[in-house]
């Protein structure tokens, strides 16, 4: 909870704090009305639930939503059955703070559970009347209101706020969507070219050095002058792109750059939560730098198939991963992770170039993202069932850039 009242900004978090405590001690105030000190303190506990949930974070909001409901149908049926009862108010901050919780769940509830949550809470805002000690026709007349207007424009309120956050969302992603478009021109408009001049020249360097031509001194300064400019201008508008796209308050997620000990790390965190998972690196990896893309791209396969692991692998007690260079092709890397974990409906193709199907098999996109990375620097990936059982993810990469 605190963590989550941090996280908000500046303004909400001075919002809550300036408005709770005075809704609290209205609470407070209405709750006095009670005959009996403990309908006082259970008309406080409730209201304050209610507050609770209005400003509780979303992770924990249908939790407190439940309760708030919960406490305040419980507590209203209490009080009908007592001789005495308050005789001016039956807690209407708590009512209203209901209404603005049925709000809050149409608007950011997924529609089953904000149902099930705003005809909770929109329950328990009608009956709350009933505690009152006089039920005579004014209270049944509210009751109606509550029923014909005010329950319906707390749900009305909260669809019109959900459709206009799904068109903010919309505008924000046609902007990023336009804002990639542009950063695509513009990686090819400048750093291509840059790097294309840089191609021609070289080739025409070797052109004139397989022809036979000797040059002069001056002429090859000048031609590697011009590849170096080429070069940092190249460098340069790289930078810039990476200033506009990079967020300076935000520090960037590290990778694994030229080495495989990141893969320890991560299945040490696998383990915690799921499988026990198992790493063998041979040793003659631990001795030679691996070029950073092929580093990443381990890391990319290890981490994409724990992650299906955890979510397909059913009933599996073990994962293990395995990183070795190829016994036939000592130049490539053979990076393989198997469990011993059921499958439901992956009965697809297997066997090389299966992950693209992955998809149709109900494993996902992700196994779709990992074999295009994989072939993107000369390797190849394959994805099914073990003969013995389980599964497992093999793939086979390049041990040079």
């Amino acid at each position: 909870m605190i963590a989550a009242f941090l996280a908000r900004s500046p303004l909400q978090r001075a919002f809550i704090c300036l408005v709770v405590p005075g809704l609290f001690a209205l609470v407070v105030l209405e709750g006095r009305n009670a005959p009996y000190a403990a309908v006082v303190a259970a008309t406080v506990v409730t209201g304050a639930l209610s507050l609770l949930a209005l400003f509780a974070p979303e992770r924990w909001f249908w939790q407190c939503v439940s309760a708030a409901a919960t406490a305040s149908l419980t507590l209203t049926v209490v009080e009908t059955q007592l001789r005495q009862r308050p005789e001016n108010t039956p807690g209407m901050v708590e009512l209203a703070v209901l209404l603005l919780v049925v709000t809050r769940a149409v608007r950011r509830l997924r529609p089953l559970k904000a149902i099930g949550l705003s005809a909770a809470a929109s329950c328990a805002a009608v009956v709350l009347s009933l505690r009152l000690e006089d039920w005579d026709d004014h209270l049944y007349l509210f009751i109606s209101l509550l029923i014909l207007f005010a329950v319906p424009s707390a749900v009305i309120l909260g669809l019109a706020l959900r459709m206009r956050d799904i068109l903010r969302a919309r505008a924000f992603e046609a902007v990023a969507q336009t804002q990639r478009l542009e950063y695509a021109r513009e990686l090819h408009d400048f750093v291509a070219h840059h790097v294309t001049a840089i191609v021609a020249q070289t080739k025409a360097a070797r052109f004139t050095a397989d022809a036979g031509h000797v040059q002069s001194r001056e002429d090859q300064d000048r031609m590697l002058a011009q590849i170096e400019q080429a070069g940092a201008q190249a460098l340069g508008s790289m930078r810039a792109m990476v200033s506009v796209l990079r967020d300076p308050a935000t520090p960037a997620a590290t990778r694994p750059a030229g080495d495989l000990g990141a893969l320890r790390t991560l299945t040490e965190k696998f383990s915690v939560a799921g499988p026990r998972a198992t790493l063998t690196v041979d040793p003659y990896l631990t001795d030679r730098p691996v070029p950073p893309e092929v580093a990443t791209t381990v890391y990319s396969v290890v981490q994409e198939s724990l992650t299906n692991a955890r979510k397909h692998a059913e009933g599996a007690t073990q994962v293990e991963v395995r990183v070795a260079p190829h016994p036939e092709a000592p130049d490539r890397l053979e990076v393989s992770v198997t469990d011993d974990g059921r499958r439901r409906n992956q009965g697809g193709p297997t066997g090389e170039n299966a992950a693209p199907n992955a998809h149709a098999a109900g494993g996902g996109y992700g196994l779709v993202g990992l074999a295009e990375r994989v072939e993107g620097i000369g390797g190849r990936i394959s994805a099914g069932e073990r003969p013995g059982g389980g599964w497992c993810v093999h793939a086979v990469l390049p041990l040079t850039p």
